[in-house]
């Protein structure tokens, strides 16, 4: 960003203690981050207190600090009294003289899941328009969205937002420091159940974002979900809606939509505008929707149907551990890795299994599950349908990972092969034991069950096929 010191009080409503420096550099609450010219926010955190980095931050070059009190460092500081606020504030200020003197557009979007998929997506279809910036891996919340947004710059045409939610309230946080011109709702789903209360509570959170655009601004709804079908009685501006059922009340639809043997979605996209073929690169027919939800955003904001359809046919997961897919030799067994091991809830398990039968449907099909989090009193009831879910995809071996997995055994009495592993080591050892030439392992869980670690013990052991 470009700013004075100054500036960056005003904007935060902080104190100004030393020279009035310009900040050219990134904003950064990573002390390790830091380069020259840099702002450096030290927030308090569950396990350290950023403001005993800010000797190494000024040392990597950066020339002001965002403090809740002061330091006994020769560096310029603003002192506020939250952190976290204050960085939120700054992008709010930023983002507000980015509309002032340019043609920035931001779109933003939440869901339950999808999120990272679609604004992978939209990056590099509004890429082909101008300047865009979007977050890296799933920075959505009240401190990856404000250092998003302030990566945006004067020659930034498009700012693609995610949204994310874990409880009530979080997405108007968001909306508050820049409220989209554009929102795309994609399903309400089971993510983070736990802390909002129920299923009818996160509907409710998720419908915070049409709350929060601007008025007048379009709203995208997924009209595939009656939950988000719902919200459109909250929108001030124009509805769009898009389907991958082909739902009659759509606006942007998936028509004669094929599958490949490696679970790729082929299919007509028919939008307002016309039809274009689609051929996704992308692993899943699940993503089906999310190149629906990106597209109806792309063309929303002006971009031609025939460069939506091309970007979608060549477009990539940007982001890793999510449906990326493997072709490995480890330990001497070819097998194929189906690793969407970033995150995990009821619906996307329900996608993922989904690929490991399609992909896996002549072969041994392997299931390294780590437990789905934040799911409250519905933890066991979720974990036991998943496993289910497993028993019913035909899979032969059923590996859990975490406090809650051995719900997922409970819920598939008919797979031959269930166990529980130790850690993430165990259960690749395991996944290995259990794995036959041809075998498809499919690796997922919530982030913090560390299957993420599992595939990534897969791959370091072994070899592009």
């Amino acid at each position: 960003m470009q700013a004075s010191a100054q500036w960056i009080a005003v904007a935060v409503s902080g104190r100004l203690v030393g020279n009035d420096v310009p900040v050219t550099g990134p904003v950064v609450t990573d002390s390790r981050e830091a380069q020259a010219g840099s702002l450096y926010v030290a927030r308090r955190g569950e396990s350290a207190d950023g403001h005993a980095f800010v000797s190494g931050a000024a040392t990597r070059g950066a020339v002001a600090v965002i403090v809740e009190h002061e330091v006994d460092e020769a560096v310029t500081q603003i002192v506020v009294e939250d952190s976290t606020e204050a960085l939120g504030s700054l992008a709010r200020a930023h983002v507000e003289r980015l509309r002032s003197v340019g043609d920035l557009d931001v779109i933003a979007m939440t869901g339950s899941v999808g999120k990272t998929t679609t604004k992978d997506l939209l990056l590099q279809i509004m890429s082909e328009d101008g300047p865009t910036v979007a977050p890296k891996l799933s920075f959505n919340n009240e401190v990856g969205l404000p250092l998003t947004v302030l990566l945006a710059d004067e020659t930034t045409r498009h700012l693609v937002l995610e949204m994310g939610a874990s409880g009530p309230g979080h997405i108007t946080y968001l909306t508050d420091i820049v409220a989209p011109d554009v929102a795309i709702e994609l399903c309400v789903g089971h993510a983070h159940v736990g802390g909002f209360g129920g299923f009818e509570g996160v509907a409710a959170a998720k419908a915070e974002l049409i709350k929060g655009t601007r008025p007048g601004g379009p709203v995208i709804l997924n009209t595939d979900d009656p939950n988000v079908e719902a919200m459109a009685r909250l929108a001030t501006g124009r509805v769009i809606r898009f389907s991958a059922s082909s739902n009659e009340r759509a606006d942007v639809v998936a028509r004669d939509v094929r599958v490949d043997r490696a679970d790729r979605a082929s299919f007509t996209l028919v939008t307002p505008e016309g039809e274009a073929p689609v051929e996704l690169k992308i692993v899943g027919r699940h993503h089906v929707a999310n190149a629906l939800a990106a597209a109806a955003g792309a063309l929303t904001l002006g971009v031609g149907l025939e460069t939506v359809a091309s970007v979608l046919s060549r477009a990539r997961a940007l982001s890793p551990h999510r449906m990326d897919v493997h072709e490995l030799r480890v330990d001497g067994t070819d097998l194929t890795l189906i690793d969407d091991s970033y995150n995990a809830n009821l619906d996307s398990m329900r996608a993922g299994i989904a690929a490991l039968a399609s992909i896996g449907r002549d072969s041994q099909r392997i299931a390294v599950l780590g437990e789905m989090l934040e799911l409250g009193e519905d933890s066991q009831s979720l974990h036991q349908q998943v496993g289910a879910l497993i028993a019913d995809a035909g899979v032969d071996t059923l590996i859990g990972l975490g406090a809650d997995a051995h719900y997922y055994l409970e819920g598939a009495p008919e797979v031959p092969n269930r166990e529980v592993a130790a850690d993430p080591q165990d259960a690749a050892r395991l996944a290995l034991e259990h794995a036959e030439d041809g075998a498809v392992v499919l690796v997922k869980g919530s982030f913090g069950s560390q299957s993420w670690q599992v595939a990534d013990i897969l791959r370091e052991k072994g070899t592009t096929r």
